[in-house]
């Protein structure tokens, strides 16, 4: 079964799109079921909270989509997301990741699928390509929110239940992850 008429770029955008929403409505649920110490808990100086990795991911976003994909300002202090020990409130951190996941959203929407390939500079890095940049993006977000989640899970002891749609049917007692 195919998408009626969706060449592959007009789908990679779709999916960008979707995989981003549901990656950042993930932090947010994790981020409202942690008290403010819960959020910037670190057990040893190396460790990022999890309040720092929700100011990393704003950071990123707001680098490769909006500025490297979209042409805004590139005004990021990636630095300042790792040192941060400022206590910001979960609802501001919410708030934050939201507005740039939802202008990241409108680059996105908007992109041409003719500009997957064209080459822009971002970071340190002189020639990557869009596809490449939204792809870095999606996959950096993968990563830190299982970070979130397993610090979340680790800090309250629920489960989140993100993917109890997938036990139907397994019997009672047996792990369902393959």
């Amino acid at each position: 079964m195919t998408r009626d008429a969706a060449d592959p770029g007009t789908e990679f955008l779709r999916v960008a799109r979707t995989e981003l929403s549901q990656a950042s409505g993930r932090v947010v649920d994790c981020l409202s079921k942690l008290t403010l110490d819960q959020i910037w808990r670190r057990e040893h100086a190396i460790e990022n909270s999890v309040g720092n990795l929700v100011l990393h991911l704003a950071g990123n976003v707001r680098q490769w989509i909006l500025s490297g994909v979209g042409g805004e300002p590139d005004s990021r202090d990636r630095d300042w997301e790792f040192a941060n020990r400022e206590r910001i409130p979960a609802k501001e951190l919410e708030e934050r990741l939201s507005a740039t996941v939802g202008e990241a959203d409108r680059v996105l929407r908007d992109l041409d699928p003719a500009q997957l390939t064209e080459v822009r500079q971002i970071q340190v890095f002189q020639d990557i390509t869009v596809l490449h940049a939204i792809t870095h993006v999606l996959t950096h977000f993968a990563g830190h929110t299982g970070q979130v989640i397993w610090a979340t899970k680790h800090v309250t002891g629920q489960d989140l239940g993100y993917y109890s749609y997938l036990k139907k049917g397994v019997p009672e007692g047996r792990d369902p992850t393959p």
